[in-house]
C-alpha cells in the first residue's frame, strides 16, 4: 500500500471589524465593532503564538479592511512566514455586488496584498463562501491560482467548474417550467480547495445577534469531536487527502477554542503521513498530480496584471 499523505491546514480568516460591516449585521453596534477589534489584535496574536508553539506555517486570508486597520498584527503574520490570501475588503457578499464592484475590490486588495507581502497573492476565499461566477472569472484574469469557497467535495481538491445554471421553483407556474436538471458550466484551471461549514469554528461558536440560528455557546469539546470524526473518516477512507479547517480570531482567539485547537493538533500529529501545510502547498500538490481539462479557462500568468496596463484596461 502507498504511504498515507494527509495535508492538514488550519487556515485563518481575519474577519475582525470587516465581518461585522459586511456580513454579521453589527455595523451599527459599538459592542460588535469592539469584538472585531479584539479579533484583529488579541485574537490574531494568540493564534500566532499557537502556530509558533507547534511550528506550523499556515494561510491567513485577510480582508483589505483588516490589513489597513491592523497593520501591525498583519505584519506579524507576514513576518512569521505564513501565507496571506485574499478575502474581500469589508467582507462583502460577492453575490450582492455588480461585476464592477467585485472588480474594484479585487483590484485594490490584490495590489495592496502584493505591496504588503512583496509578491502577489495566490489564493482567495469569498466572504461568507458566497462565490460568484463573475468573481471566478476575475480571479482567473488576475492570475489567482486557487479558491477556497465551494464544497463539491470535502477532502479532495478539484478544478473549479464555473457558471452552473439551475432553475428555481416558481409555484405560480406549471411544474414543467422548473422540472429541469442542473446545467454544468465550463471547467477552469482554478484549483478549488474544499470549504466545509462543518470544519468552521464560526457557526457553532460565535454569537451573532442578528442571526436567527446563532449559537456561540456550543461546547468546544463537541466541536472537537466533530472535527476529529472528519479527520478520522478521511484518514480511514483515503490515502491522499487534504483536511482544510477554517478558523477566525473572533472565535478561536478565545481560551476555550485555543485549548480545543491544541488538543486537535496534538492528536492529528500522531498519525503517520500528516503534514501541516499552507493552502498554497495543497494547491501545488494537487497541480503536480492533475492536469486541467483540455480547453479549460486557465489563470493568467501569476502577477501579469501588475505588469501589463493593457490587461487592466480590458478589465475596467
Amino acid at each position: 500500500m502507498p504511504p498515507k499523505q494527509a495535508l492538514c491546514c488550519i487556515s485563518v480568516d481575519i474577519d475582525a471589524v470587516a465581518g461585522w460591516l459586511g456580513s454579521y449585521g453589527g455595523e451599527d453596534s459599538t459592542s460588535d465593532i469592539s469584538r472585531g477589534l479584539f479579533a484583529g489584535t488579541v485574537g490574531v496574536r494568540r493564534l500566532l503564538k499557537l502556530f509558533a508553539k507547534y511550528d506550523i506555517k499556515t494561510t491567513f486570508f485577510i480582508p483589505g479592511h483588516s490589513l489597513e486597520t491592523f497593520p501591525e498584527e498583519c505584519a506579524m503574520v507576514r513576518d512569521a512566514g505564513h501565507e496571506i490570501g485574499l478575502h474581500g475588503y469589508s467582507h462583502e457578499n460577492p453575490v450582492a455586488m455588480t461585476v464592477e464592484q467585485q472588480h474594484a475590490i479585487l483590484d485594490k486588495t490584490y495590489k495592496d496584498l502584493t505591496k504588503f507581502c512583496g509578491k502577489p497573492p495566490r489564493g482567495s476565499v469569498a466572504p461568507w463562501w458566497e462565490a460568484s461566477q463573475e468573481g471566478a472569472e476575475l480571479m482567473l484574469k488576475y492570475g489567482v491560482e486557487y479558491d477556497h469557497s465551494l464544497s463539491h467535495h470535502d477532502c479532495l481538491p478539484y478544478f473549479l467548474r464555473t457558471g452552473d445554471k439551475w432553475t428555481k421553483i416558481d409555484y405560480g407556474k406549471h411544474p414543467e417550467t422548473w422540472m429541469k436538471p442542473l446545467e454544468k458550466g465550463p471547467n477552469t484551471g482554478l484549483v478549488e480547495i474544499p470549504a466545509n461549514w462543518y470544519l468552521d469554528d464560526l457557526p457553532p461558536m460565535m454569537f451573532i445577534k442578528k442571526a436567527p440560528n446563532s449559537h456561540g455557546w456550543v461546547n468546544p469539546k463537541d466541536v472537537e469531536d466533530l472535527w476529529r470524526d472528519h479527520f478520522d473518516y478521511f484518514y480511514r477512507e483515503y490515502d491522499d487527502f487534504c483536511y482544510p479547517v477554517t478558523i477566525h480570531p473572533d472565535v478561536s482567539g478565545h481560551p476555550h477554542a485555543i485549548f480545543m485547537l491544541e488538543r486537535l493538533i496534538e492528536y492529528i500529529s500522531t498519525k503517520p503521513g500528516v503534514k501541516w501545510v499552507t493552502m498554497a502547498d495543497i494547491c501545488d500538490d494537487f497541480k503536480s498530480k492533475n492536469k486541467p481539462e483540455k480547453g479549460a479557462m486557465m489563470p493568467a500568468e501569476h502577477g501579469a496584471i501588475l505588469k501589463d496596463p493593457n490587461l487592466q484596461l480590458q478589465l475596467a
